[in-house]
């Protein structure tokens, strides 16, 4: 077991490698030099080429790359060129709101969808089992960033429930900071919701219908611990499909930020690119990188756990 999860991490570091060294690459790969931006349009070759040796931009690529590897294992993920702010404090800022909104909307997606699906699973056909295709799709249909303006016009603006946007943090209190946000996290959710419902009743139909399980009902097993035993085998296709989607929320909720006017990493994201800021955009790249690779580590390690036949494969 711990060669495996030796293994799983090497080959997770590779990744890391492999997505820093293609952002590293994409960000240089454009025109013009941030020694240009910083200084603007009148400054004279002299003045380039002293911001150049000052960052070590004029320094070959590889040397580059590697300096900044280096910095960023020892945390330091270094200072912008542009606003001469370190990186890491921007990201450390920002980060806790996106990752309040994320974990939100992920506990949400994973309670109701997985409830969703079970309750469907045992009772295909039936009336919930419709209704639960019919919201699915509806879920999977609807854009996240158009159901956040739905919700806006109508929860914030008609009803008065909640703030129409903002961020408030936990010290200012937990019902201040969860009404700012629920709409953001509900708006994020839905789609995952149908993704997992989808997927949990899919594959607790498939293992429901089992030999295994049939053995088990021949054999005087109670109906509710058969049903647990079989959600146990059914829960690894569905654990790596929660770990993706964790990883994707953090990409849409750059898009639902805007629409609440969160200020969380979509605007330091979004200034990074506006201004050229190579270092912020590699930054928080690579963040959302770590956490992908995180989550899909983690769903790996705790589905080897879960199904003793990977383990005997492994």
């Amino acid at each position: 077991m711990l060669r495996l999860v030796a293994g799983r991490i090497v080959s997770s570091i590779g990744t890391l490698l492999f997505v820093g060294f293609a952002l590293f690459a994409m960000t240089r790969a454009g025109p013009g030099s941030p020694a240009r931006i910083v200084l603007g349009a009148d400054a004279t070759a002299a003045q380039l080429a002293q911001f150049e040796q000052a960052n070590g931009l004029d320094r070959p690529f590889l040397a580059q790359y590697g300096a900044w590897l280096s910095d960023i294992l020892r945390g330091d993920f270094g200072r912008s060129f542009v606003t001469g702010r370190d990186v890491g404090t921007e990201i450390v800022n920002a980060l806790p709101v996106t990752l309040s909104i994320v974990l939100f909307a992920f506990a949400i997606a994973v309670v109701f969808g997985v409830g969703i699906g079970i309750a469907a699973a045992l009772r295909p056909g039936g009336v919930f089992d419709r209704v639960s295709r019919l919201l699915s799709v509806v879920g999977l249909s609807v854009p996240a960033f158009w159901l956040g303006i739905v919700l806006i016009r109508f929860v914030a603006v008609d009803l008065r429930w909640l703030p129409p946007g903002g961020y408030a943090p936990l010290s200012a209190g937990l019902g201040a900071h969860l009404q700012t946000i629920l709409m953001p996290a509900v708006s994020l959710a839905v789609y995952y919701i149908a993704v997992l419902a989808r997927m949990t009743q899919a594959s607790l139909q498939d293992t429901l219908r089992g030999d295994y399980v049939r053995t088990a009902r021949a054999m005087g097993l109670s109906s509710p611990r058969v049903v647990v035993y079989a959600l146990i085998n059914a829960l690894p296709p569905v654990i790596n499909l929660a770990a993706l989607s964790f990883g994707y929320m953090f990409g849409w909720a750059l898009i639902i930020e805007q629409v609440f006017n969160v200020p969380g990493l979509s605007r330091a994201l979004l200034n990074a690119i506006s201004q050229r800021d190579f270092l912020l955009l590699q930054g928080i790249v690579f963040l959302f990188t770590i956490i992908f690779v995180l989550a899909n580590l983690t769903a790996d390690l705790v589905n080897r756990v879960l199904d003793p036949r990977q383990r005997v494969a492994a």
